[in-house]
């Protein structure tokens, strides 16, 4: 594995840890608000800040981050206050966000882009630039998903007993929302827009099918998302596949495997479970 050493696989090993604790750790909160799709819609809104950063001349994983964080707010305006369900707000998420895009995209006529790194991934092509803003977006998001577990906690599992509990629920839901678009456009360089809703959603899933509370899910998620990404880059490069779409394959590898074992300790607790009913009044009697 003499590859380790090239500084692009350093950088690209570095970028994958970073998404790998982050992504899992925003993913368990929406998936317990049952908003797993959130992922998707950011992710095309992040496609028009994208076109925009593009179409300016700037970072465009900086605009993205700005268009995707005000897409999420004004996704969950319309969730919470415009009388508009959560997957019609996704849906408009979806349709405007990679229409104006491409449109922006279409506006700025130069060929040489590459649309494909944004939109599949370009985790090998990371810089150190890339690296400090990533650790900068990924430690924010840290932040917020650890340091208000407890209140997060509260809103996602049940809205109305959490604001009856004097618990900001809204404000909540906002910074909730901003942070899973800052995560979205974390993620964009390592599994690309169209495929970033898997690393929040897919960790989450694996966890739930072994641990059984919020607090272990959320652990075995990050550790799960951690493996995944380190996983797929690792392998990625000596069979020259790319790296984002082979993330998300193991994780879904990882998924099959965790709802086996699943299944396995089940049978096991029910094999036990009968063996003890039949020898308990064996018992008694003697």
């Amino acid at each position: 594995m003499s590859y380790l050493t090239y500084p692009f696989m350093q950088r690209a090993l570095i970028a994958a840890v970073l998404v790998g604790l982050c992504a899992p750790a925003v993913g368990t909160y929406l998936v317990q608000k049952k908003l797993s799709l959130m992922g998707d819609g950011i992710g095309h809104v992040a496609f028009a800040g994208v076109g925009l950063g593009i179409l300016l001349g700037t970072s465009p994983v900086l605009v993205a981050v700005v268009v995707s964080a005000a897409g999420a707010i004004a996704m969950e305006v319309m969730r919470s206050r415009a009388k508009t369900s959560g997957d019609m707000a996704l849906a408009i998420l979806f349709y405007g966000g990679i229409a104006t895009g491409a449109l922006l995209i279409s506006i700025n006529g130069d060929s040489s882009i590459n649309v494909q790194s944004y939109l599949f991934g370009s985790i090998l092509t990371v810089n150190n630039s890339d690296i400090i803003v990533t650790a900068v977006l990924a430690a924010f998001v840290l932040l917020v998903t650890i340091g208000l577990r407890r209140a997060l906690f509260a809103t996602s599992h049940d809205e109305e007993f959490a604001r009856v509990g004097g618990v900001p629920v809204m404000l909540l839901n906002i910074l909730l929302a901003m942070t899973a678009a800052v995560t979205v456009s974390v993620a964009m360089r390592v599994v690309g827009l169209l495929l970033v809703s898997a690393l929040l959603v897919l960790p989450v899933a694996s966890a739930q099918q072994l641990t059984g509370s919020f607090a272990s899910t959320f652990a075995a998620a990050i550790g799960i998302g951690v493996v995944v990404t380190l996983a797929g880059v690792l392998l990625a490069y000596p069979v020259n596949v790319g790296p984002g779409s082979l993330i998300v394959v193991v994780a879904i590898g990882v998924f099959f495997l965790c709802a086996l074992a699943s299944r396995a300790r089940e049978r096991l607790f029910r094999r036990r479970h009968a063996i003890d009913a039949t020898t308990e009044p064996v018992a008694q009697a003697t």
